[in-house]
């Protein structure tokens, strides 16, 4: 019987297609391996280390370089490189002037140099080059970078391998494209967390000073912000001849507009403190400034006393602000009629006076302590509040802090601030 068998070409043929096919599945495991190595991470940095090292690690290249597009030059800058001893990072390359990587930033389209001894392109790198491959990185079709790769052989990459290749340079581009994202999104958050520092530690500055020092009297104060800056604010205003001012507030919002807007009402009020002797004329006034200039949908809720040192007597005027706690032997709201929040519509603010006996207490607070929250969504409220200032030993950051506690878990944060004036 004759046997049949393929001609010796043919098996050579069959064994060198073989091996080629296994070098190539070889390749694109290691390819498809370093592309998840570098979709894993969001740091630049560390991404275009993974990009040079691990790939160049991967392939067996010779060089591997990353260049990125300058984005106010007709530059390629090289950010990462592995291999290359003549070009650094930080190295520039003009697009559609420079090299392959220039020709290639410049049409788009990949370009392979089988032998770069005869690429017209090519510019000399290291002496051992032979080959080399530079592939455009693209987002929403533009041109990011180059990605470029230099190998010693002539002609070591298959047009599968090519394929493989751009693909690989897909993965790159998005991945890069994610990292300059969260890097730029991360230094914008830090720039805005310094400014919100330095706007925070300007409204330190002018709450967290001394109270003045009025015979007969004593104050408690306490300012929690819910975030970096706040819109409530309290101030203690010197009238002159032992009568002082005093202010405690909330601007509508949160944040750095309402921070803005308490500094600019600030301003305003103490120019006319002095202005006008009683708290309603003050009120009327300083409404009437900021109908004139404030945003449409802005306000201010106020509560303004005016103590007189010399007859124990506390003139009070509301612009929509909550009821004092009146605090004696018992506890209660002071009933004062209150005019219009400030910056809504012109008002008349009436006054209301009283006289503070020796152990007699006015507390001033803003609506982030009776609305505060717990996680079933009840309110601290006002008869908590009432509570709170029967106990022998209540202060102000005593408090603070029941309300802290008791919003504990809550996701409704606002900023809660009060004053207590107390009768000696």
């Amino acid at each position: 019987m004759e046997t049949l068998s393929r001609p010796i070409d043919d098996q050579g043929i069959l064994t060198s297609n073989m091996q080629s096919s296994c070098e190539f599945v070889q390749t694109l495991m290691k390819v498809h391996r370093a592309a998840q190595l570098i979709t894993s991470t969001l740091d630049l940095e560390q991404l275009l280390d993974r990009v040079v090292n691990d790939l160049a690690n991967s392939i067996g290249s010779v060089e591997i370089a990353i260049w990125l597009r300058h984005p106010e030059t007709e530059d390629m800058v090289l950010q990462g490189v592995r291999g290359c001893q003549l070009h650094r990072k930080g190295s520039c390359l003009k697009i559609g002037r420079q090299g392959i990587v220039g020709h290639v930033s410049a049409t788009g389209q990949m370009h392979y140099a089988p032998d770069v001894r005869l690429d017209p392109y090519y510019i000399a790198c290291e002496p051992e080059t032979r080959s080399e491959v530079s592939i455009p990185l693209k987002i929403g079709g533009q041109i990011i970078g180059v990605f470029s790769l230099s190998h010693t052989e002539i002609d070591p990459f298959s047009e599968n391998e090519l394929l493989v290749l751009e693909a690989l340079a897909g993965h790159i581009a998005v991945a890069l494209e994610n990292a300059r994202l969260f890097q730029r999104e991360r230094l914008e958050r830090e720039r805005m967390q310094q400014e919100a520092d330095e706007a925070r530690a300007m409204q330190q500055s002018i709450f967290l000073k001394a109270t003045p020092l009025v015979p007969g009297f004593a104050f408690e104060t306490a300012w929690h912000p819910a975030g970096s800056v706040a819109g409530d604010w309290y101030d203690f205003i010197d009238l002159g001849d032992q009568r002082y001012g005093i202010v405690l507030a909330d601007v509508s919002g949160k944040g750095m507009s309402a921070a803005l807007l308490m500094s600019a009402t600030r301003a305003i009020l103490r120019s006319l403190a002095k202005l006008h002797p009683s708290p309603g004329e003050t009120l009327a006034h300083l409404n009437q400034a900021l109908l004139e200039d404030f945003p449409m949908g802005k306000y201010v809720t106020m509560i303004y006393g005016v103590l007189d040192a010399n007859s124990r007597e506390v003139t009070v005027a509301s612009a929509g602000h909550l009821l004092p706690l009146l605090i004696n032997c018992d506890a209660s709201f002071l009933d004062v009629e209150p005019g219009l929040p400030l910056g809504v519509a012109p008002s008349s603010y009436p006054e209301t006076t009283l006289r503070l006996e020796p152990g007699t207490h006015l507390l001033l607070y803003t609506d982030g302590i009776t609305e505060a929250t717990n996680h079933d969504e009840e309110e601290y409220g006002a008869c908590r509040l009432l509570d709170h200032f029967l106990q022998p030993d209540a202060c102000v950051n005593g408090l603070i802090e029941e309300v802290r506690q008791f919003s504990h878990g809550s996701d409704h944060a606002d900023d809660a601030t009060a004053v207590l004036i107390r009768s000696r």
